[in-house]
């Protein structure tokens, strides 16, 4: 059986591949491995469980709810938060677990379960490969030792958490935002609530879109996934700037007041650059992944700053951080983490830090956003061919080699096999967009020759 947890956690269909009976099993499974690890020793367990506004979130909430207490855990339900709240209110209420319920950018009829740790951080893998184990165990008929009477965990909703949650990204704010009118789109998901109040409470003057969840709707045609409703709203409305999250809101994008995108790689400079002026940037230090942009890293380089690069994932981002204290980091897609206030990716905060430094400086949007140039990228899907032999491929080798002496130190190339399907990714950076499709075209057949 191929390994449940993917990068963030566990996805899929919701009620064909991710069922009831599965968010319960993990659940049970989840509390027993926590137990047998020593968290919940000397105290009563208690879990955090959010959700999505996904109309499958309901039944699948439901189901985790009942799989904690049925193994003794005590549940605050905080119903539709987004998943940085899941995780920031799993730590500043010192519970033992958190669960989020959502599929993040996936399309409606996906969902997920995703678990945090004590401190509201993501799970270990090692955790998580024991959650599955002990669930196949439990779903082959191996018994458990089950809770009765006073020993069952007791359920109760938290509302309070919205208000909790706010209160937060508002605290951490170094300036508040008035003056700014600024378009929010949320995916009709997650932070639909949560995003336009905290904006609002810091000053900004406010105008949503995608603002209006039905259970069916999230993702559909909005948000950080499609940009060209904001863009034109931003431009109608005059705004300053515009912010779109996806549906579990932990990811940011931005509009500027031209209608133009600024990406993850962008705001990471941006909002970088303003925490070097706080003094607050450690090791004058961001953390990004293989996928940035060349320009990134080039306009890191200009500013005195430095660039560490991880494996894709803001999973992979976050190790790097947590090992070696660095402030700051992220993913072109729009994952920022500001560890000093989240322990994920957070939309909000982002998009918060963002608009922030905007009031500050007195500046636009576009105007902060060029201090790096995005080089031309270009990327390809070669579908199937054999991906484990990227790396051993002399074919292969040779072709790579050839491209990077064409494109010198103003390019750059990279082959990445899925850690999913049965393909190879090719991305090429260029100075020049028509020499980026060349490279990569040629790439990508020597990759079919190579690996087909």
């Amino acid at each position: 059986m191929g390994r449940l947890f993917g990068t963030d956690g566990v996805r899929g269909v919701a009620n064909a591949d991710l069922t009831a009976e599965m968010a319960l099993g993990l659940s049970v499974a989840a509390a027993h491995v926590l137990a047998e690890a020593g968290t919940f020793e000397g105290h009563r367990a208690t879990a955090v469980v959010g959700r999505d506004p996904r109309a499958s979130g309901e039944f699948l909430e439901a189901a985790v709810v009942a799989g904690l207490a049925s193994a003794g855990v005590d549940v605050l339900r905080v119903g539709v938060l987004p998943t940085p709240a899941v995780a920031y209110l799993t730590g500043a209420l010192g519970a033992d677990l958190g669960v989020m319920l959502s599929a993040s950018h996936n399309a409606m009829p996906d969902n997920g379960v995703k678990f945090f740790a004590r401190g509201g951080h993501k799970l270990a893998d090692e955790l998580e490969d024991r959650i599955e184990g002990v669930y196949e165990a439990h779903r082959h008929g191996e018994p458990w030792e089950r809770p009765t009477g006073a020993g069952v965990g007791r359920v109760r909703s938290y509302d309070e958490g919205f208000d909790q949650y706010v209160a937060h990204l508002i605290a951490v704010l170094p300036n508040r935002l008035d003056g700014l009118k600024i378009v929010l789109d949320e995916a009709h998901g997650a932070a639909a609530r949560v995003s336009p109040e905290a904006f609002s409470r810091a000053g900004a003057e406010v105008i949503t879109i995608g603002a209006e969840p039905d259970g069916l709707n999230i993702n559909d045609g909005c948000g950080s996934t499609h940009l060209d409703l904001l863009k034109a709203a931003v431009v109608e409305h005059g705004a300053a700037l515009g912010i779109a999250h996806d549906g579990d809101a932990d990811r940011c994008l931005a509009v500027d007041h031209t209608g133009a995108e600024v990406d993850g790689d962008q705001i990471l400079a941006v909002i970088a650059l303003a925490m070097r002026e706080r003094s607050v940037l450690r090791a004058d230090t961001v953390v990004a992944t293989v996928m940035s942009n060349l320009g990134f890293k080039l306009a890191l380089e200009r500013e005195g700053l430095n660039l560490v690069q991880t494996a894709v994932g803001d999973r992979y981002v976050l190790e790097e951080m947590k090992e070696h204290g660095y402030a700051l980091g992220g993913e072109q897609s729009g994952h920022v983490i500001i560890l000093d206030h989240a322990t994920t990716g957070d939309g909000t905060l982002t998009g918060l830090m963002l608009a922030a430094r905007v009031a500050e400086t007195g500046r636009t949007l576009k105007d902060l956003a060029a201090v790096m140039e995005r080089l031309p990228q270009v990327l390809i899907n070669v579908p199937d061919v054999d991906r484990a032999r990227v790396k051993t491929s002399a074919e292969l080798a040779a072709a790579v080699a050839e491209a990077e002496r064409e494109l010198g130190s103003t390019g750059r190339v990279l082959l990445r096999p899925s850690g999913t399907e049965p393909l190879v990714r090719v991305m090429v950076e260029a100075a020049d967009i028509d020499q980026a499709r060349s490279v990569a075209g040629r790439l990508a057949d020597a990759v079919k020759s190579a690996l087909g």
